[in-house]
């Protein structure tokens, strides 16, 4: 073979698998600058109502709060009391309008109250956030102990527990139905259209090292979303989710003190860990300080799923993932 052919041959191979040589050329460095949290569109949502599950903190509150300064009325329905009254107390104090309702997305009865609510408040139902999700088997302000919870946190098959994943399947999945069918009824019922966004993230899009039921219950969020799509197209409901990777949220402080907890107590350090092979997205392993997404760069897509500018947008499962997908 000639050296030509052994070069294209080597350049063919390197590029199938990714190690393709980079640009000769020293070009500088830049870090992507994230949405000022102060952003809004000034009454893009102006006498709409949205109910937001899991709206207390995280992307749900951002979402919240951003709705509200864009003129929407909303309904916070979250387990967490304490964070769901100071979120409604922020959004009041900006002259926005808000209610909070405490509830578990697993029972009937606490979402009908939220919806009930939403209407009799407001007059109607427009659409809806559906943020409320765990990774771990324990309450979503549990103080975090790894020998005692060890049991209920992320985990491969074969050694899960049914706590584990029961519980997840329960909220991330079951949860997902049973707040989509409370809030597509009077949507229904009003006949005037509407909108919905669930949050199902990247691992509802692909599989994730050790996180067995939350992967198979973020899936079933896909598929929710993907066949309410399908089904209320025709009544003008777009349903949509975003699926985003690592973002600056409780719930990604919990994951980061579970895996260097449970890399302490690792026997074996040297054995093969699938998990290594992808830690961060493309947008986070460029920028100089590795830094996660914000709960308002995500918020910002959400707002713009909910609004008319997405009007052409249902069943799509949006990667807002830094392009934790792409590769």
């Amino acid at each position: 073979m000639s050296i030509f052919k052994k070069t294209l041959a080597l350049f063919l191979l390197s590029t199938a698998f990714g190690t393709a040589p980079v640009s000769a050329q020293n070009y500088k460095q830049v870090d992507i600058k994230p949405i000022d949290p102060s952003y809004f569109i000034p009454k893009r949502h102006e006498g709409r109502t949205y109910l937001i599950t899991g709206g207390a903190r995280g992307i749900g509150a951002a979402s919240a709060i951003r709705l509200a300064r864009e003129g929407a009325n909303v309904v916070i329905f979250d387990v967490l009391a304490k964070e769901g009254a100071e979120t409604v107390a922020q959004i009041r104090k900006e002259g926005g309008k808000a209610e909070f309702v405490q509830g578990d997305v697993r029972k009937n009865e606490d979402l009908k109250k939220a919806v009930e609510l939403a209407v009799s408040t407001y007059g109607s139902l427009n659409g809806a956030l559906n943020a409320a999700g765990v990774m771990a088997a324990m309450a979503p302000d549990a103080v975090f102990d790894y020998q005692k919870q060890k049991a209920l946190l992320p985990s491969a098959i074969a050694d899960a527990g049914d706590e584990y994943f029961d519980t997840l399947m329960d909220i991330n999945a079951t949860g997902i139905f049973k707040s989509m069918r409370a809030e597509l009824q009077p949507i229904l019922k009003q006949g005037k259209g509407g909108a919905i966004v669930n949050i199902c993230s990247i691992a509802g899009l692909t599989g994730l090292a050790g996180n067995a039921a939350y992967v198979a219950s973020k899936h079933a969020c896909s598929g929710l979303t993907r066949n309410g799509a399908i089904d209320y197209a025709p009544n003008g409901i777009r349903i949509n989710s975003v699926n985003m990777a690592a973002t600056e949220t409780a719930m990604t402080d919990m994951a980061i003190k579970f895996v260097m907890a449970a890399s302490k107590e690792n026997k074996n350090p040297d054995a093969v860990n699938m998990g290594r092979t992808k830690t961060m997205s493309l947008l986070a392993y460029a920028d100089s300080k590795k830094r996660q997404a914000t709960v308002w760069e995500q918020a910002s897509v959400i707002c713009f799923l909910l609004s008319d500018e997405a009007s052409n947008l249902t069943g799509g499962l949006f990667a807002t993932d830094g392009g934790w997908t792409a590769y």
